[in-house]
């Protein structure tokens, strides 16, 4: 069987940095172990599949592991892969994920999308977390159905801080279905964020807008801002350009096409 392949970097605007996802356009599910298996073979941090329904599309996300239950920049890399290759016309992309209906609109030059709103609760950080990360955090929040699945949110002082660590990603590793989202205030923009994922099978992600989920209304009770501009500074970097609503939050960002092709499965 053949299977169009896309693979774009999101978050950004210029080729090579941003985060890469693959995009695989199906006319039906493939066995679960297939897509997984094409997701390790693309060991990228997302491949997102897509499979058109009456409204809108079915979108699932696998990491090169497991399947996850909400990713921002494949489902942004997904809107731009049916808008910019695949002909659709619709202002607003519905997606029916494991995480709800989610939707992506067409803004300027950019594509927003409407998440729910994940804000993080006090918590008592276990220790692998507090040795994991290597320096001290001046504060520490959990968001999450569960303790056992969604993201421990780490803030620093200073942008400084937060791109001079060097996690331990063997103990990070511990926190099974956990992420781990370091922050502090930017230079240049209202916020900056990390995001350490060695769980779900990646050491760190370069730009992730589910997390955002959770940024937002932090950085928003913390400046009093509604708009937030924020930057993921990881090694390839990222830029989103956010809005916290009454029950979600906006996430805008831009994308370009690295390349596309054939999957033979």
């Amino acid at each position: 069987m053949k299977i169009p392949i896309f693979q774009i970097d999101a978050f950004t605007s210029r080729r090579f940095s941003g985060n890469p996802a693959a995009v695989c356009p199906l006319e039906k599910w493939l066995p679960e172990e297939t897509m997984q298996a094409i997701a390790a073979e693309n060991n990228l941090s997302e491949t997102a599949f897509l499979v058109p329904r009456e409204s809108g599309f079915h979108l699932r996300w696998f990491t090169p592991t497991l399947e996850v239950d909400l990713c921002g920049h494949a489902t942004l890399a997904s809107a731009f892969v049916l808008w910019n290759h695949l002909g659709d016309r619709r202002e607003v992309l519905e997606f029916h994920t494991r995480s709800g209906i989610l939707r992506v609109r067409r803004r300027d030059d950019m594509m927003v999308m409407s998440f729910p709103v994940l804000p993080p609760y006090p918590c008592d950080p276990p220790g692998d977390l507090l040795e994991g990360l290597g320096k001290p955090a001046k504060e520490i929040r959990f968001a999450g159905e569960t303790e056992r699945s969604g993201n421990y949110l780490a803030e620093f002082a200073s942008e400084e801080e937060v791109l001079s660590l060097e996690p331990n990603f063997d103990l990070l590793g511990r926190l099974e279905r956990c992420g781990v989202i370091a922050t502090a205030p930017g230079r240049q923009a209202d916020f900056v964020s990390r995001y350490f994922v060695p769980s779900f099978g990646i050491a760190e992600d370069p730009v992730t807008g589910s997390t955002h989920c959770t940024l937002v209304p932090y950085w928003s009770e913390r400046t009093g801002k509604k708009r937030l501009h924020a930057v993921q500074v990881s090694a390839r970097g990222g830029e989103l350009f956010c809005e916290l609503l009454a029950d979600s939050v906006e996430i805008g960002g831009r994308a370009v096409c690295y390349m596309e092709g054939t999957a033979h499965v």
